[in-house]
């Protein structure tokens, strides 16, 4: 056996360990049977983001504009896909927004497992986001919680199609899918001069992720008060998870803010304009990586 296989035998044996029995409806899918391919890419995306900041370090910049431009319309593209078909596979599946368990739609469970799929898949592709920051050198946005948010989504989502990929667990990719067009829809308009006075809802970005976050967590807890037979323990983590994810973003929102203030006092002192100074949407761009701003390089 080689060193390959060893790993693979452990990664997976740990994982079962865990969770127990896998769900048999997702076998075969692409990246679902073995953990090893989303743990190797995982590990892969840290590297990059230490090793890469290193390679650019005494580099020039890249200019992205136009690669980010095409980038971000894609995902956007995608995210627009995944919201539409999972309203409308729980809609046909007539789901319960309340709680839904597992295994009571039949084939349109099915249906909800493959957006789902292409949810966690969405957790692969957003690792771009940092690579471009790195390719930018605009390292001051590689905050915890970016690295955080998206080395554990793609890990988790991977999880959730393997034990509990249907039911219960359309909500928060649904809500996400809505949030992710707006901020990848605006990431992506903001690279075009003459289109950015259009761009009226940058300013609620950060507060709809919040919303989300607060959504995403009573919905959770609804399920323990009023089980449907969905596992606790995955509705446990996600609130602990969700948690995770809210307090990173306030601390995050308050260290944002405190910078915007003194640099608001140097400006006021010095008699300079503080409008001009760019900054970046501290909650939304910790995510995706942009400059809020400032217009793509």
């Amino acid at each position: 056996m080689n060193h390959f296989e060893t790993l693979d035998k452990v990664l997976n044996s740990i994982v079962d360990s865990l969770f127990g029995e896998r769900d048999t409806r997702v076998r075969g899918w692409l990246l679902l049977d073995s953990y090893t391919p989303t743990f190797l890419l995982t590990i892969t995306y840290l590297l990059t983001i230490y090793l890469g900041t290193k390679y650019m370090k005494n580099r020039p910049a890249y200019s992205l504009k136009n690669v980010l431009l095409l980038y971000n319309l894609s995902v956007t593209l995608l995210s627009f896909y995944m919201l539409v078909e999972l309203i409308s596979a729980v809609w046909s599946a007539g789901y319960r927004l309340q709680c839904q368990g597992l295994y009571e739609a039949g084939d349109a469970d099915i249906r909800v497992a493959k957006v789902l799929w292409w949810y966690y898949f969405s957790k692969l592709i957003e690792f771009l986001d940092t690579i471009f920051i790195v390719l930018r050198k605009k390292n001051i946005q590689i905050s915890l919680l970016h690295v955080y948010h998206h080395a554990s989504m793609f890990n988790i989502w991977w999880c959730v199609l393997n034990w509990i990929p249907c039911g219960q667990s359309f909500f928060g990719p649904m809500l996400n899918s809505f949030i992710h067009i707006l901020m990848y829809s605006y990431y992506g308009l903001s690279t075009i001069p003459s289109m950015q006075k259009y761009l009226w809802w940058k300013r609620y970005l950060t507060q709809a992720q919040l919303v989300q976050f607060v959504l995403t967590i009573t919905h959770t807890v609804s399920a323990w008060i009023l089980p449907c037979g969905f596992p606790l323990g995955c509705l446990k983590f996600q609130t602990f998870y969700m948690v995770t994810l809210v307090i990173l973003f306030v601390n995050f929102y308050l260290q944002t803010y405190r910078k915007k203030r003194l640099a608001s006092d140097r400006m006021t002192k010095t008699g300079g304009d503080f409008k001009n100074i760019n900054h970046s949407n501290g909650l939304s761009s910790s995510l995706n990586g942009s400059d809020l701003k400032q217009k793509a390089m």
